[in-house]
């Protein structure tokens, strides 16, 4: 049960984190260096209201999801992060779920990479974290609830994504997707969150589940792909996922070479993107 302890720690923590340490403009007056209440409910996709109800001591039962989604938000340490679950009156999730913990080496790459999109999925493919040129390139994840954050479930599911495929393409992706998802099955099989994933995707895209009963094989690798950005048009860009070791993390990352139209295109995105946030 959330306690007045539990809010006082989020507080606390909350004055410690400037805005341009999590990616957010630090324009304006403000009474403290910190977060405010409006941009950690940003950061941890949660509403405002339930921040001002959490530090009051008002809510009760945060899920584990909201807690670590805290925990990233305020970038908390290991031993923080623990210590948030067991005021929450939570245990911390232990090696058979899905980590979600954005480890701090993780957020410090985050945090160099400003210019660079940049966005941390789960071992599901998950979204947990995105930086604002990611927001500006793929489009802006801050309102995406539940599945909504997932990438296996946006492509069979929900709208999709920016990028442009032929059809060898998508049944190449589709595949890997389905691949990944069941390889994370085996890995992590008693996280309910991922059963229940498999389980609504199954109900609700056919082709998911003549895939996954296929027992389809197939593995994300670098590839070149062209974005269909509504502000600057189409920019080709090379797209690598790198698997952070001990912790089953993706970290996707979209590069341009150098002195090209794309890397110019790709800045006037970056440049986009700030105005938006900024505005």
């Amino acid at each position: 049960m959330a306690t007045t302890e539990f809010g006082q720690a989020v507080r606390r923590w909350r004055d410690r984190v400037p805005p341009e340490a999590a990616g957010l403009p630090a324009g304006g007056h403000r009474r403290a260096a910190g977060l405010r209440r409006e941009e950690l409910a940003l950061l941890a996709g949660v509403s405002v209201d339930y921040v001002t109800r959490l530090e009051q001591g008002r809510a009760t039962s945060p899920s584990t999801q909201v807690v670590e989604a805290l925990a990233r938000a305020l970038r908390l340490s290991g031993g923080e992060r623990g210590h948030l679950f067991r005021l929450a009156g939570l245990a911390e999730p232990g090696p058979d779920t899905v980590p979600t913990y954005v480890t701090p080496s993780v957020q410090r790459l985050l945090d160099r990479l400003t210019g660079t999109p940049v966005a941390v999925y789960d071992a599901s493919w998950t979204l947990l974290v995105a930086n604002p040129p990611y927001a500006a390139l793929m489009g802006d994840p801050s309102g995406w609830r539940g599945h909504e954050r997932n990438g296996v479930w946006r492509n069979f599911v929900g709208p999709g994504s920016r990028a442009r495929q032929s059809p060898e393409d998508r049944r190449e992706f589709e595949a890997a997707l389905v691949a990944d998802l069941r390889s994370a099955t085996g890995r992590y099989p008693a996280d309910r969150r991922l059963s229940r994933l498999v389980a609504d995707l199954r109900a609700h895209s056919s082709r998911f589940a003549e895939l996954w009963d296929a027992g389809a094989v197939g593995r994300h690798e670098a590839a070149r792909k062209t974005i269909d950005h509504p502000g600057v048009g189409a920019l080709t860009l090379d797209c690598d996922v790198l698997t952070v070791e001990g912790s089953d993390l993706h970290v996707m990352v979209y590069s341009a070479e150098p002195g090209t139209p794309d890397a110019e295109r790709l800045a006037l995105v970056t440049v986009l993107g700030t105005q938006s946030l900024v505005g």
